[in-house]
């Protein structure tokens, strides 16, 4: 089985033979510390990038009008183009009627099944959430937003969310 990439780290004259690694790591001087170790770890690897990305959150984010659909955030350095219907999904179009401008903490929200949207563009939030006592972040930047419209939306109304990708994403949030 052939090993890549492999990187050659030593030269062991002597013997005519060079020291090879297989994981860029072997040049890392040991140390005294378990915790410097640890952070000093990288990995080399592939990975494949959505090339149209950049062009979707362009779009969304125009839309928008730089602005969190949820909390109207206008921070684009804080605001993600979020995919109503992830785009591996085959109804996962890399077009505005698909996404959303959120701010970090409302895409996280949105991904993770803490905070939902109705085809009718209200936002929901997860029943155990609203029973959970915390900071207020929380409470002011989530649970507050329970039943409320979204704040923003495309004033152009084919750029506004698709209602029935919104259904989609909704029917699998309150599926949990």
């Amino acid at each position: 089985m052939p090993i890549f990439p492999v990187f050659l780290i030593g030269e062991e004259a002597e013997q005519q033979q060079f020291v090879v690694a297989t994981d860029g790591l072997q040049h890392l001087r040991p140390t005294d510390s378990p915790i410097e170790e640890v952070l000093r770890r990288y990995l080399r690897t592939e990975s494949i990038r959505r090339v149209h990305q950049p062009v979707f959150r362009s779009m969304v984010m125009r839309a928008y009008e730089n602005q969190c659909a949820v909390c109207s955030l206008k921070h684009p350095v804080l605001l993600d183009a979020a995919h109503i219907v992830e785009d591996r999904h085959e109804l996962g179009v890399a077009a505005i009627r698909n996404g959303l401008a959120l701010c970090k903490i409302h895409h996280a929200a949105y991904d993770a099944g803490i905070l939902g949207v109705t085809p009718d563009s209200e936002v929901r939030i997860r029943e155990d959430i609203l029973a959970e006592v915390d900071g207020p972040l929380l409470e002011h930047g989530i649970k507050a937003l329970h039943g409320l419209k979204l704040r923003v939306v495309p004033r152009v109304r084919n750029e506004r969310p698709d209602r029935d990708l919104l259904d989609l994403h909704y029917q699998r949030f309150i599926a949990g």
